[in-house]
């Protein structure tokens, strides 16, 4: 590599941040605790079959210089019309279930107050804070130490984890069945490692960047910035199902859905297993990963409805990026006051959604990187193209087999 790291890693890290949340944390740590190491074919499996429709949002944006709703107009109005809805009704329900979760992990460490709606305004605040006065360049600089904090504890964590556990190494699988096994497995797919609009955000990500460095990002450095970013999501959600397998599988304890009571939960079952000096480590791998997704996903979903607001309304759109993100959180604080006594009901809703609607954008993402939208030169090969066409039958298939068996 010809450029610094530090010029290249960027957007991907971003994508990381905003994956690495509800997902690991929440989704993967249950994975662990109710199935052991059973569930570690459906992490590979999804994992696998989603990176090229990840991967396709920084191709096209270094290829083109534009981002997928520029491409998604290219294809057709209607297309940019459904996301744009689609994109409205699911941010906020994805906004308050990444904060809400937030502010159980604060309320749990940092103590303060109990009250989680007083954590949400103000984890939101500092977040909008950040962005606002900070813009791109600030949050661009911010997530690779927040992605390097995150990572060095979550990796202490599972060393800790593995030298202190007497239980065996059973690496099994299994397939779910019944109504309840098949929802969370849905729920598991559908946010591991991320829901598939994010890779929508990786492009804004990418095009500001070039922006704001001045120098259009080349592809293979866009694709070498993602995999470094996806590499990461994968690695970390296979640490915290090991977390969650080593340290709550068959340990008789049931998860609340309570927002505080699970973060409590959380946290004193890995200190009364591992030790009350890995509480710092947990913490911090906690919070730092919940913190980190909040902020980029109160960045990006304004930045995409802003975009998608100038694309489909050029010449009557007010409704810029302060707009956006203010609206969002006054929508998220809303929904935080219905929903926060069920935390586990709203996080199910936002990632059986995500999952339903994955392979949307998997087949325009699809269609956009192979066509004429497309530089020749910059459109994927036959083996990532039979990946593709692998990924979009899965995830078809796998959302039908959750509609029939509901």
């Amino acid at each position: 590599m010809k450029k610094s790291l530090s010029k290249i890693l960027g957007p991907g890290l971003l994508f990381a941040g905003a994956a690495i949340g509800v997902s690991h944390l929440v989704q993967s740590t249950r994975a662990g605790a109710d199935f052991g190491f059973g569930l570690l074919w459906a992490l590979l499996i999804v994992t696998l079959f989603k990176y090229p429709f990840f991967q396709f949002g920084p191709r096209y944006a270094a290829a083109t210089g534009e981002t997928l709703l520029d491409g998604y107009k290219k294809l057709g109005k209607g297309v940019l019309i459904c996301y744009y809805i689609l994109n409205f009704a699911t941010m906020f329900t994805i906004q308050a279930a990444v904060t809400i979760v937030t502010a159980s992990l604060a309320s749990n460490i940092f103590g303060f107050t109990d009250n989680l709606v007083i954590w949400s305004v103000i984890i939101l605040s500092i977040s909008i804070l950040l962005l606002l006065i900070g813009k791109y360049k600030l949050l661009d600089n911010l997530m690779k130490y927040i992605i390097l904090i995150l990572t060095i504890s979550t990796i202490i964590a599972v060393i800790v984890a593995i030298f202190s556990t007497e239980k065996g190494f059973n690496v099994q699988q299994i397939l779910p069945s019944g109504t309840a096994q098949i929802t969370f497995l849905i729920a598991f797919l559908g946010w591991m490692p991320a829901p598939l609009d994010v890779s929508i955000w990786h492009s804004l990500w990418s095009v500001e960047k070039s922006k704001t460095t001045f120098e259009q990002i080349k592809p293979k450095y866009a694709v070498f910035d993602f995999n470094v970013g996806y590499i990461a999501t994968f690695f970390l959600g296979v640490c915290f199902v090991v977390l969650g397998a080593l340290v709550m599988y068959q340990s008789g304890e049931s998860f609340s859905n309570k927002g505080s009571v699970f973060a409590s939960q959380l946290i004193n079952l890995y200190t009364e297993n591992l030790g009350d000096f890995s509480y710092l480590f947990i913490g911090i791998a906690a919070f730092t990963t919940m913190f980190s997704t909040t902020l980029t996903t109160l960045d990006a979903s304004p930045r995409a409805m802003t975009k998608a607001s100038n694309l489909l309304f050029p010449k009557k759109n007010r409704l810029n990026y302060s707009f956006w993100i203010l609206f969002l959180t006054i929508g998220t604080f809303i929904i935080l006051n219905y929903f926060l006594s069920d935390m586990g009901f709203l996080v199910k809703i936002a990632t059986i959604l995500s999952f339903l609607t994955a392979p949307f954008y998997a087949i325009l993402n699809y269609l956009l990187i192979t066509g004429k939208h497309t530089p020749e030169k910059n459109r994927p090969q036959l083996s990532l193209r039979i990946l593709s066409i692998t990924g979009i039958i899965f995830l078809i298939g796998f959302s039908l087999w959750f509609l029939i068996n509901l």
